[in-house]
């Protein structure tokens, strides 16, 4: 069997990437996904009639090559793809409880909604208006 999760949303906040001793860069940041909310079977519609979502949040963990990527191109908002693994994780805290956790281990992300721009790209981006192609 395979251990294979697809998810589609929006970016819930910047990513932030640290790096471990060995030199391992990981980045994470969350995403939140939407889907109607059911009750008996029908989905749940407000008073103006419209669905209601229910939105649920996954901690995304990429590592190396790839977070630079995300840590460079994403921004809270953005739509992205998300392509990986679930894993889950196990500690006790300071109190000597079991404490447990989960996160998407990404193996790629794929951008939805344009990539945050670089400081001077406006003047890149101006000239790209008048190709007539």
């Amino acid at each position: 069997m395979q251990n294979i999760v697809i998810l589609a949303g929006n970016i819930g906040q910047t990513p932030e990437t640290r790096n471990t001793q060995s030199g391992t860069s990981i980045t994470h940041f969350t995403l939140a996904t939407s889907r109607p909310r059911y009750s008996e079977g029908k989905v749940v519609r407000d008073s103006e009639g419209r669905r209601v979502q229910d939105t649920e949040w996954h901690r995304i963990t990429v590592f190396n090559g790839l977070g630079k990527t995300v840590q460079a191109h994403c921004d809270k908002g953005m739509k992205v793809l998300v392509r990986g693994r679930i894993h889950y994780t196990k500690w006790t805290d300071q109190q000597g409880n079991d404490r447990y956790g989960c996160e998407i281990i990404a193996e790629t992300v794929d951008f939805l909604s344009r990539a945050k721009q670089a400081e001077d790209s406006d003047d890149q981006r101006d000239m790209d208006d008048d190709i007539p192609f």
